[in-house]
């Protein structure tokens, strides 16, 4: 008699990670469904933007910091977290495409003029979304933040001292054949040590919920798409700067990048940029000075709103 066929044995799925005080939702907005969290009832709204490889959780231990005198928002921008990602047209996750996401969550939530937050390679998204829809924005904060046309893309040049991984990560369908069920090993034994100053900062809990959401089928379109936007918008960002300038203040926070926030923030957007620098801490600034950058923002968006 043969023996009875094995069971196959499916690995459970990780539930999301979360905080005490925020709430997650889901909202239908310009052609995807953008995942976000919400903490705060009072106060302007606060929206925060990552960067990679990241999602809402880059923000978890600064959110209530903030929540205590703000709404604050942080969004997963599509391709990225728990947000839509079926889409697998080749324009599908530019960075253009990602601003009119943050104009269209803007407008479904009601959230009037917002102080935009964002980190890393969502630069571009939210450059375009507050220069094109001014009236969105009360403020603007870059955190260790570069601009294609300003600079950013000498990152990817390997042979000046660049990344490999922006490479990888820009071609289509490399990722996933590079990095498919590896992605655990890539964010906690690459990435994430690469680019952190403070020991601890970032914890197997964070890389697991990280690694979460790009380990689902798709998981790195939304980081693919920003990196490829990155390599061939320069002509563009650099004519929107000029074109449409941010009226609103602007504040640039570098930590691991030293002066580069500021000096691309300055060159693009020109004088009265406010700039704060962290010492000691690495690209990853709300995971490992969480106190610090808040410290920094509370106090420019007070004065922004006095506006």
């Amino acid at each position: 008699m043969s023996a009875p066929a094995a069971t196959p044995v499916t690995a459970p799925v990780a539930a999301p990670a979360s905080i005490p005080g925020v709430t997650h939702h889901h909202a239908e907005v310009n052609g995807t469904m953008l995942h976000h969290v919400r903490a705060g009832t009072v106060g302007s709204a606060v929206l925060l933007v990552h960067g990679f490889p990241e999602t809402w959780w880059a923000f978890h231990r600064l959110i209530p910091l903030l929540a205590q005198h703000h709404r604050v928002i942080a969004v997963d921008l599509r391709g990225f977290g728990d947000s839509g990602n079926d889409d697998d047209g080749p324009d599908a996750y530019d960075s253009a495409t990602s601003a009119e996401d943050l104009h269209a969550l803007v407008e479904h939530l009601g959230l009037g003029p917002v102080h935009v937050v964002g980190q890393d390679i969502s630069g571009a998204a939210v450059f375009r979304f507050a220069s094109r829809h001014p009236a969105d924005v009360l403020s603007f904060t870059g955190i260790e933040m570069g601009l294609a046309g300003f600079g950013l893309e000498r990152l990817a040049d390997v042979t000046r001292g660049g990344a490999w991984h922006i490479g990888v990560l820009a071609a289509p369908g490399i990722p996933e054949m590079l990095l498919a069920g590896r992605e655990r090993e890539f964010l906690g034994d690459f990435v994430f040590p690469a680019m952190t100053a403070v020991p601890g900062s970032v914890t197997d809990a964070d890389v697991a919920e990280f690694a979460r959401t790009y380990s689902r089928p798709g998981g790195f379109r939304g980081a693919s798409g920003l990196y490829r936007s990155m390599l061939a918008e320069g002509a563009e960002i650099t004519a929107l700067a000029a074109a449409h300038p941010l009226t609103a203040p602007v504040l640039a926070v570098g930590a691991g990048g030293g002066g580069f926030t500021e000096a691309t923030l300055s060159a693009a957007v020109g004088a009265g940029v406010r700039s704060v620098l962290l010492e000691g801490v690495g690209h990853y600034a709300a995971l490992e000075a969480p106190g610090e950058v808040a410290a920094a923002l509370l106090p420019f968006f007070r004065d922004a709103d006095a506006r």
